[in-house]
C-alpha cells in the first residue's frame, strides 16, 4: 500500500490529507491557537463533585466545565495530588521521581468524593476534545507519548503492544526498557518500536522524560485553569503516530512548515527525511493532487459507489445510520443473494473509509442489503473486520443480524469532520436570481478601485472562475494590462475551479482574504 500525506497550510490553519493508494482516507484540520487538543495538560480546579455520577466537573478555562470520572482518575492519582502540592509549596526542587515516595493505588470501586474535594488543584489531561455542547473529557492518569514509547509517571509497569506477536521480540524490548527507564516511571512500548535498537528507544525515552521535566518545572508557577504543557501540533503528532516505511511522499505547500516537518522527520526517522517535499506550484495543493474533488465526493448525505450502488449517511443525536442501496446497479448473472453480497462488500470498503474520513464516533448502525445465507453474512463480517484493521481508532464490530444490520462502536476523541458539500449560492444568496453577467467586470473594477486607491493595498490577487480568468487575460491589450495602466500596479489573476462563474474574491499580499 502506497501512502502519502498532503499538507495544506493557510493563514487560518493547517489541513492534512492522508492518501492510501490515491484514495483520501483521513482528513485532519488544525486551527491556529487550537486549545484543548487531546494530550494537553491543564492545571484544573475542581468546581463540583457529582456523587450520583461518581464524577467531578473541573474548570480548565473552557466555556463549559470539563468532565472527570472516577475511572479516569488513574490508580496513582494520590501521588499526583501529593506531587502537585509539594511542587506548588516549593518544598521539592527535583524534576524526576527517583526520591519520590509513591502513594497507594486507589480502590477501583471507590467514590470520587473520597479522593478529591471542591477547589482542589489537580493536573488533568485532555482525553476527549469538546464536542457539540459538551466540554472536554479529562483524565488525571497522565501520560506522555513519544514515537516508540508512552511514558507513564507514578508507575513501574512495562506494557507492550499486543500487535507485537513475537515473544522473542517482546522479551528483547522489555529488557531494553528495564535497563534504561528512570525509577517510578512506567512505559508502554508502541507497535512501531518492533525491531528498533537501544539507541533509538533510549533517545525517544529521554525526549519523553524531558517533556515531563518541562511540565514539572512549570507546575509551581502555573495558574489554575491554564494549560501547563501542550502536545505537539497536530501535524507533528500525526506524523509521529503513523509514519512508516509505507510512506512514499509528504508534500507541504508552506516553506516554514516544510522545514519544521523535515527537521522533525530527521529526528525521529533520518532515513525518511528525503520523502518530505516542498510543493511550489501555483495551483492549490489539494487541487493538484485531486484531494479537493475527493473531499466534495466523499462528504455529504449521499456517497456514490463505483458499481452504481450508493450510501445514504444520516447523523442523529444518539447515533449515525448508514443505509446501503443497490441503486441502478444491474443484477449479476448469479442469483440475487450473490448480487447482494457483491454490493455489500463494495459498500463495506467505502464505509470503512468513510468512518476514518469523517472521524465518525459513538454508535454506527449500517443497514446492509439483506442476505439469507449465514455463510454470506459471516463472509461480509470478516471482510468488514479486515478492512477496519487499518483504523487507528478503537472500535468494536458486531456480526450482521438476520435483518442485515451491523452495529459498530468507534472511539471518538475529537469533533466529527463535517464538510458541507451542498452550499447556498454565493452569487444569488439563495434567491435564484443573479446580477446580469455584463456588469460583472464593472463590479470587479469598482472593488479594485476601492481596495487599491482607498485602502492602499499592494500586491493583491484576484481569484475568479477559470472562464473569467481567460476573459481578463485575453488579447494583446488585455483587461489585466488596462488595470495595470489605470492603477499603476499589476493585479495577479488566479483561477479557482471551485468558484461559481460570477464569484470573485481578493487576497492581500499575505494571501489573506480582503473582506469587502
Amino acid at each position: 500500500m502506497v501512502k502519502e500525506l498532503i499538507i495544506d497550510s493557510t493563514p487560518t490553519g493547517v489541513t492534512i490529507a492522508l492518501i492510501e493508494d490515491k484514495y483520501l482516507v483521513e482528513l485532519h484540520k488544525e486551527h491556529i491557537n487550537n486549545n484543548y487538543a487531546v494530550g494537553d495538560i491543564y492545571l484544573g480546579r475542581i468546581k463540583k463533585i457529582m456523587p450520583g455520577l461518581n464524577a467531578a466537573f473541573v474548570d480548565v478555562g473552557y466555556e463549559k466545565d470539563a468532565f472527570l470520572h472516577y475511572f479516569d482518575l488513574g490508580p496513582q492519582v494520590q501521588s499526583l495530588i501529593k506531587l502537585t502540592k509539594i511542587k506548588r509549596n516549593g518544598t521539592v526542587n527535583g524534576t524526576l521521581l527517583d526520591n519520590f515516595k509513591l502513594e497507594a493505588d486507589i480502590n477501583k470501586a471507590g467514590k470520587i468524593s473520597e479522593i478529591v474535594s471542591k477547589n482542589l488543584i489537580l493536573p488533568v489531561q485532555i482525553a476527549k476534545e469538546p464536542i457539540s455542547t459538551k466540554g472536554p473529557r479529562l483524565s488525571s492518569d497522565l501520560s506522555i507519548a513519544g514515537r516508540y514509547i508512552v511514558l507513564v509517571p507514578f508507575s513501574n509497569v512495562i506494557s507492550i503492544s499486543k500487535k507485537i506477536k513475537s515473544n522473542t521480540e517482546r522479551n528483547r524490548l522489555k529488557k531494553i526498557i528495564e535497563s534504561i527507564k528512570p525509577k517510578n516511571f512506567g512505559v508502554i512500548i508502541r507497535t512501531v518500536s518492533e525491531g528498533k535498537g537501544v539507541a533509538e528507544l533510549q533517545k525517544d525515552l529521554l525526549d519523553s522524560v524531558s517533556k515531563w521535566e518541562n511540565f514539572t518545572k512549570k507546575l509551581p508557577d502555573a495558574e489554575p485553569s491554564k494549560r501547563v504543557w501542550g502536545e505537539m501540533d497536530r501535524t507533528s503528532t500525526l506524523i509521529r503516530d503513523i509514519l512508516s516505511a509505507d510512506f512514499t511522499n509528504v508534500y507541504v505547500n508552506d516553506a516554514n512548515l516544510f522545514e519544521d516537518i523535515r527537521s522533525y522527520v530527521h529526528e525521529i526517522s533520518p532515513e525518511m527525511e528525503k520523502i518530505v517535499k516542498h510543493y511550489k506550484h501555483k495551483e492549490p495543493i489539494f487541487e493538484h493532487f485531486g484531494v479537493e474533488k475527493q473531499i466534495k465526493n466523499g462528504f455529504g448525505k449521499t456517497v456514490n459507489l463505483a458499481g452504481g450502488a450508493y450510501l445514504v449517511v444520516e447523523h442523529t443525536e444518539a447515533l449515525h445510520v448508514i443505509d446501503v442501496n443497490s441503486g441502478n446497479r444491474t443484477a449479476s448473472k448469479e442469483n440475487q443473494e450473490e448480487n447482494a453480497l457483491q454490493v455489500n462488500k463494495e459498500a463495506a470498503k467505502e464505509i470503512a473509509r468513510q468512518l476514518r474520513l469523517r472521524d465518525m464516533g459513538g454508535i454506527v448502525v449500517i443497514d446492509f442489503i439483506d442476505m439469507h445465507k449465514p455463510t454470506n453474512r459471516k463472509m461480509l463480517f470478516d471482510y468488514l473486520r479486515d478492512l477496519m484493521l487499518l483504523d487507528r481508532a478503537k472500535h468494536t464490530i458486531l456480526p450482521p443480524s438476520k435483518f442485515g444490520l451491523v452495529q459498530i462502536t468507534r472511539q471518538r476523541v475529537r469533533p466529527e469532520m463535517n464538510i458541507v458539500t451542498v452550499e447556498k449560492c454565493p452569487t444569488c444568496d439563495g434567491t435564484g436570481e443573479i446580477k446580469a453577467s455584463i456588469v460583472l467586470m464593472d463590479d470587479i473594477e469598482s472593488n479594485l478601485t476601492y481596495i487599491l486607491q482607498e485602502q492602499n493595498e499592494k500586491n493583491i490577487t484576484l481569484c475568479v472562475h477559470p472562464y473569467i480568468e481567460a476573459f481578463i487575460k485575453k488579447g494583446l491589450v488585455s483587461l489585466q494590462w488596462k488595470w495595470f495602466f489605470k492603477f499603476g500596479q499589476r493585479i495577479r489573476v488566479k483561477s479557482m475551479s471551485s468558484y461559481n462563474l460570477t464569484e470573485f474574491h481578493f487576497l492581500s499580499s499575505k494571501d489573506e482574504e480582503i473582506k469587502l
